[in-house]
């Protein structure tokens, strides 16, 4: 009989041994896969992790799902290329970076910015191996060969590139346009890395000389322009056009009254102020009217305070002059009413909670909808056709669908952030004649246009997602033509679906401006891993499941098992404990299935199990058309991306069917001359094939086990499905 195995499975005696082997073996590289096996390239580009963060069970998600299907498609004869990296994560590393500052008692404002930097790169480097560490725990059979930072300077050339290329085309430009201010980390936002809160406030209702209006910010009134009203409002026919004198804390002023449609007339009175330099819809309207009333007054400076513009309450903080500007204003009886119960939405800073301030700061757009001056459309088009005509087909049919609303409203992307961590904007500025220089090899010195020497670097960085958004071609190009001649497109973009508009939809619509191809054939989006009460995890509620905790506790392969076991794609995860502890049992039933079969069996057995063995009695042509048939189910189910189903069906055969019926009736067939010869045979070509299915899944304890079966040339990894 074939040597037994130990009486328990222990992953902590086997995985680090297993990846190691994987890792020795060069199979993570598909140039290094047999050729004769592996000839078509099929390549996932990792999401990379934030460098600076642990690792959480989003992590393990995406590295299960991925790994999946790498493995998968590796088995299948593919020359399957993973390449994993790990992303520098600008403005979320800056503030972990300042938090650690804080506890020291420092600020970056306190430093030089190259004194900051190298504090920050030094800190990212010691924890990106931790991150890379965890990928490997996780079983990640990706290319470490091939392994790449969002900071690489390759890639950084290729960032810069794709600016210029976008500056000299036109798609990029520089603008005075109001935007989303956080008054903490003094930087910058777009709307994508905000959030909103509903939130009870006063609703003040104010006289504006004839008009009474209602605002929640009569702090901003210093900077009013204009008052607007809906044209189709009756109420107000006769004041469109005219000017009105009101009253205010600084002095009588005139102003007029306009008409525009963006005035919700159901809203206080049906007529508002206009505050071009602190609220995006007046922004708009000012816009609509520039020939009508004056320009942007800034009342709120970028720490939160009240400007000169404001007379004597210039220096207060927002809340503080909203407390004064309402008493002052009731003394005058400026006030008619106040709602104090008014409910509606406040912008926030989606890492500190800050509320955003609207201000006009100069920062770098890209243009989204402007045309190609090659004659292309614009950036959003172009990801609309890909959409439209199978291109990219985004899994499933909800997300295309949210993905097609959001490009119908898309809006100019800022791009520059006021950071200090990350990629640098490569511009200078002559500080004599105005010109814009882009400088990608930071080798200028003077003005090409007056030959001032009087030139000064941009002060921002670039918001990470455009340098992200560039990942599936950078990553590719970085490392040579023959790499993107091979690797590009990719087939699959497996990540978060939160990330839709952050990231998938950047990189549809660079790769198609830089490459003129699609980045990826398919999107394949999961949820949330909430709790199993589907609560969303956070510290605060103390239901925070470590991945790495609990593959010391349960092995890598429950872990994977239990989080693959109910992810269909998109939807969230409930996930217990108990639900990893019970996949445990599952890898150990499997285990306990490979003793006994590896004790009843010989080693000749296996040499014969390239072919099924023919049934001899009902329970053998059962087991043998069941194998036939969840084989064929799991494939289907993986080329469809529906890994939950796929693992359900084996999971039902290994225990169920192989387990509970035919082991049980194996045990008298092999102790019946006529059938045990046949018996011994069909459960060595079950155990093989069964180990050939859930490889993908749960990689480390079936190849543990394949190693242990005589006649067994090759590892699992690269075992032929």
């Amino acid at each position: 009989m074939v040597d037994q195995l130990s009486p328990q499975y222990n992953p902590k005696d086997t995985e680090e041994e297993i990846y190691k082997l994987w890792e020795k073996s060069g199979f993570f590289n598909p140039d290094k896969l047999p050729q004769a096996k592996h000839r078509q390239p099929y390549t996932i580009i990792m999401p990379p992790p934030n460098a600076n963060a642990p690792l959480h069970l989003g992590h393990a998600l995406f590295v299960t799902i991925e790994d999946i299907i790498i493995r998968y498609q590796r088995m299948r004869g593919r020359r399957a290329l993973w390449l994993p990296g790990t992303d520098h994560a600008g403005f979320e590393t800056q503030v972990v970076f300042e938090k650690k500052l804080e506890k020291e008692r420092r600020s970056r404002f306190q430093m030089q910015r190259e004194e900051f930097y190298k504090e920050a790169w030094d800190f990212v480097q010691r924890n990106k191996h931790i991150t890379e560490e965890g990928l490997r725990r996780l079983g990640a059979s990706c290319d470490w060969s091939r392994n790449t930072f969002t900071l690489d300077p390759e890639v950084v050339k290729i960032v810069y590139a794709t600016f210029k290329q976008m500056y000299e085309d036109g798609l990029v430009y520089r603008g005075n346009r109001i935007g989303n201010w956080c008054t903490k980390h003094q930087t910058a936002l777009s709307d994508l890395e905000t959030k909103y809160e509903e939130r009870e406030d006063p609703l003040y209702y104010i006289k504006y000389g004839p008009i009474t209006l209602a605002t929640v910010r009569p702090e901003t009134k210093f900077g009013d322009t204009a008052v607007a009203v809906n044209p189709a409002n009756k109420r107000y026919e006769k004041y469109i056009g005219q000017e009105i004198e009101v009253d205010t804390l600084l002095g009588k002023k005139k102003m007029k009254v306009i008409g525009d449609e963006a005035v919700d007339m159901a809203f206080g009175t049906g007529a508002v102020k206009v505050t071009p330099a602190h609220d995006a819809t007046d922004f708009d309207i000012w816009q609509r009217h520039q020939d009508e009333i004056p320009g942007p007054i800034q009342i709120i400076d970028r720490r939160g305070r009240l400007t000169e513009a404001a007379g004597l309450y210039a220096g207060l903080k927002v809340a503080e002059a909203r407390e004064k500007v309402v008493e002052d204003m009731s003394k005058r009886g400026l006030i008619e009413k106040i709602d104090q119960h008014y409910k509606h939405n406040v912008q926030l800073c989606y890492k500190c909670g800050t509320v955003i301030e609207p201000l006009i700061i100069p920062q770098w757009y890209v243009t989204m909808t402007k045309p190609l001056p090659d004659g292309r459309p614009s950036l959003r088009d172009m990801a609309v056709k890909a959409i439209n005509d199978g291109d990219v087909k985004i899994l499933t049919e909800r997300f295309e669908k949210i993905f097609m609303h959001w490009m119908e409203g898309i809006k100019d992307w800022p791009i520059s952030r006021q950071i200090w961590w990350g990629i640098p904007i490569p511009v200078k500025y002559c500080k004599d004649c105005g010109a814009i220089i882009v400088d990608t090899e930071n080798k200028v010195t003077s003005c090409k246009q007056c030959s001032s020497k009087h030139i000064e670097a941009d002060p921002d960085t670039f918001d990470t997602w455009f340098s992200s958004g560039q990942w599936p071609f950078a990553t590719l190009q970085a490392r040579g033509k023959k790499d993107f001649e091979t690797y590009f497109p990719t087939q699959v973009m497996e990540t978060a679906a939160d990330i839709l508009f952050f990231w998938v939809a950047r990189m549809i619509m660079l790769s198609y401006y830089r490459t003129g191809k699609e980045p990826f054939q398919y999107v394949y989006l999961h949820g949330l891993v909430r709790d199993k009460d589907r609560q969303k995890m956070s510290k605060s509620k103390g239901n925070v499941v470590d991945p790495l905790g609990v593959i010391e506790l349960y092995g890598t392969d429950a872990l994977r098992f239990a989080l693959i076991f109910s992810t269909a794609a998109g939807n969230d995860i409930p996930l217990a404990e108990d639900k990893i502890r019970g996949m445990k049992y599952f890898v150990n039933k499997l285990w306990n299935i490979t003793r006994y079969i590896l004790s009843n069996v010989e080693a000749k057995d296996f040499s014969k199990t390239n072919t099924a063995p023919q049934p001899k009695t009902d329970v053998d042509r059962e087991i043998l058309d069941g194998l036939t048939r969840v084989a064929e189910r799991v494939t289907d189910n993986l080329d469809n991306f529906m890994f939950h189903q796929a693992a359900q069906e084996i999971y039902q055969f290994v225990w169920h069917e192989l387990a509970d019926k035919y082991i049980e009736a194996s045990k008298p067939q092999l102790q019946d001359q006529a059938t045990a010869p046949n018996t011994r045979l069909i459960l060595a070509y079950l155990l093989q094939k069964i180990l050939i299915l859930l490889h993908p899944f749960t990689p480390f304890v079936t190849e543990a086990i394949w190693r242990k079966l005589p006649n067994r040339k090759n590892l699992l990894i690269v075992e032929k499905w």
